[in-house]
């Protein structure tokens, strides 16, 4: 990897982890930043010290960049990233895939059709507590998985969906808490526990009704391909942003997420996994794994075949929390295109 040019699209607030990840990679270099908020756009020129564009297509023209990450509001994620993919530019895009299925699907499509890579921000995969219970699970040692529960007790208030208006709308967010937080952890459990298969769920808004139009609360239960269930239970009301909680309880042992890993063995042993502490300019609700993420991306443009976490991947969830909208909002089939 030398010499690779690195544009961010979207000088938002999850930019900050992307550019951090940028600056500690070896042979690739910043080269230009996109917002269409004139202010923003001054602020990333002035701070990282490249060129700037109002739009994506005049940035691809004049810069000819190897890496676009994508960290625009969400109704822009797929349209930008196909336009790089098709150019043949490669893309990090930030969760979700898109804001609706349609688009979602058009991205796939695109991502089959480029020689570049794409990688959708599930960047919790590579927390070393993921990481540990997928090695664990893979293995087959603990013998099959008989099921799982999550949830997501975390806090948001007027004033959050006050500074980015598009977060709190259908349109600009595809949806609220399941688009926008809790699509993580629902990658999560697909992703350790199998793919859904089916899922029976209610979204809602118990909290926030005269700020947003989307839901701030949701619960499903889910039946997994290896036929495991999972619960989950996420809303944006508690008080403070608790730890996402995960458990998944198999034949020979449970293990339970609660920012470390906790894993009990049926012949008594505990062991304990403790996650990685990363000092870093972003959120802590973010997590500590975007710059593995990103790094890892880099490190596999040379390789054959798409990335791990590539557009179809992505999908996977998105397919799950729209399902959940359309069983939440019958009426309203925009919601769930």
């Amino acid at each position: 990897m030398t010499g690779l040019k690195a544009a961010v699209i979207g000088c938002g607030d999850v930019s900050t982890v992307h550019f951090e990840a940028i600056a500690k990679l070896d042979g690739a270099d910043l080269a230009a930043v996109c917002d269409a908020d004139p202010a923003r756009l001054a602020a990333a020129v002035a701070a990282y010290g490249v060129p700037g564009f109002p739009d994506h297509l005049s940035l691809l023209d004049a810069v000819g960049p190897d890496v676009v990450h994508i960290t625009t509001p969400h109704n822009k994620h797929a349209s930008v990233a196909a336009d790089c993919l098709g150019r043949g530019v490669n893309v990090i895009v930030e969760k979700p895939l898109a804001h609706t299925l349609r688009e979602g699907s058009r991205l796939v499509e695109a991502a089959k059709a480029s020689t570049a890579k794409i990688a959708v921000c599930f960047q919790n995969r590579y927390n070393a507590t993921s990481q540990a219970m997928h090695a664990l699970l893979s293995t087959g040692e603990l013998g099959p998985v008989v099921g799982a529960s999550a949830t997501v007790f975390w806090h948001r208030d007027a004033d959050y969906y006050r500074s980015r208006p598009w977060r709190g709308t259908w349109e600009g967010g595809g949806g609220g808490l399941m688009m926008n937080q809790a699509i993580h952890t629902v990658d999560l459990l697909q992703w350790l526990v199998g793919d859904v298969v089916s899922v029976s769920g209610n979204a809602s808004t118990r909290f926030l009704g005269d700020t947003i139009e989307v839901e701030d609360t949701a619960e499903f239960v889910a039946v997994h391909a290896n036929g495991a269930r999972s619960a989950f239970y996420a809303t944006l009301a508690n008080a403070v942003n608790a730890p996402v909680t995960l458990d998944i309880v198999a034949e020979k042992a449970t293990l339970s997420l609660r920012g470390d890993l906790t894993v009990t063995y049926a012949d008594g042993r505990v062991d304990v996994v403790p996650e990685r502490v990363v000092e870093s300019g972003g959120r802590a609700y973010w997590g500590v794994s975007h710059e593995l993420l990103i790094s890892d991306f880099y490190s596999r443009l040379g390789e054959s075949g798409p990335f791990w976490i590539d557009a179809e991947e992505g999908q996977k969830s998105l397919r799950t929390v729209k399902e959940i909208y359309r069983q939440s909002y019958p009426d309203a089939v925009d919601r769930v295109s």
